[in-house]
């Protein structure tokens, strides 16, 4: 039996002489195998491609398309590349065995064979091919995983809209871009409007529901995909723009007002609207070598500032020239 945990799998037997096909095939076929059989190169390229055996015996010494020629066209096959070949062959000259593992096989038997060393070395590469699989499998998984983690690290749990970090990492890469192509960067700092009376009010579950839908609404906003909305704090959001200039960043900004306005929000203790509005700042600059990213926030914090001193529920503008 084949010396892994899986059932036998599937053999394809490549020889040009019927006694040899018959001896493998029976011998082969009582511990469970399932034989396939091609007495020619051409026939075996065609059954490997469709049929995807888990390992071929070939036979070097065929008409035609010899056994060293047929297994360089399944080594150049992307669909037949991995399938484990064992050259079966009556030339035991070094050479030969040279070029049977240049050419890609993983195992060469010399004929006259013995059943019990075909048997073994059939098991033994079965057993490679199925580790090798799992270990495939695995570090597929591992991958997966990984990237999970860091799309977790980089994501605010309870907006899902991406965290402090992922800005912070987010602004530092799309300023280099900008000041390597001298394009303009935009951001929008937004804050909820009198939400810790909103809290006070509905009790902090209904302030994080209150925190999710202002935040779909701003991620509804930010349509491309190179624009990223963050949670950069408490109730503030911000939102990175690349390759936008100001009016640009304007229109984004009055998409999010209006959105966040669509939801209707209930607020009864806010001072400017019986519905749930937002203050933001929005701040557009072209880098240069004597500023760091920090600027743009600190444009738009300030621009904040002075939206929340007008009144509220409003945007305001400013430039860093």
């Amino acid at each position: 039996m084949p010396m892994n945990n899986a059932q036998p799998g599937t053999l394809l037997i490549v020889d040009d002489t019927p006694h040899n096909i018959k001896l493998l095939f029976e011998f082969l076929n009582n511990y469970g195998f399932e034989i396939l059989v091609a007495e020619d190169g051409k026939d075996a390229l065609e059954i490997a491609q469709e049929e995807q055996p888990n390992l071929i015996l070939l036979d070097v010494l065929m008409p035609g398309m010899d056994g060293f020629e047929t297994c360089r066209y399944l080594k150049n096959n992307p669909k037949t590349h991995n399938i484990p070949v064992i050259f079966m062959t009556a030339l035991s000259d070094t050479l030969n065995k040279v070029k049977a593992f240049k050419l890609g096989a993983v195992d060469y038997i010399t004929k006259p064979f013995q059943q019990e060393e075909v048997l073994a070395r059939v098991n033994t590469h079965l057993t490679i091919r199925y580790l090798q699989r799992e270990l495939e499998t695995q570090k597929e998984a591992l991958q997966q995983l990984n990237q999970e983690l860091e799309r977790l690290a980089t994501l605010d749990s309870l907006t899902k809209l991406a965290n402090r970090r992922r800005l912070d990492e987010y602004l530092q890469r799309e300023w280099r871009r900008a000041l390597r192509e001298q394009i303009p960067l935009s951001l929008i700092l937004c804050d909820i409007d009198y939400f810790k009376p909103y809290n006070d009010t509905y009790g902090h579950q209904a302030g994080d529901d209150c925190l999710q839908q202002v935040a779909e609404a701003i991620n509804h906003a930010v349509s491309r995909p190179g624009d990223l909305a963050a949670r950069y704090g408490g109730e503030e959001f911000t939102v990175i723009l690349p390759n936008t200039p100001s009016e640009g960043a304007m229109r984004v900004a009055y998409l999010i007002q209006n959105h966040l306005q669509s939801l209707k929000l209930i607020h009864p203790n806010s001072e400017v609207n019986p519905y749930v509005t937002l203050s933001m700042g929005v701040s557009s600059t072209i880098p240069t070598t004597t500023c760091s990213p920090d600027i743009l926030i600190q444009i738009a914090d300030r621009a904040l500032y002075e939206a929340k001193e007008q009144g509220r529920n409003r945007i305001i503008f400013k430039t860093s020239s």
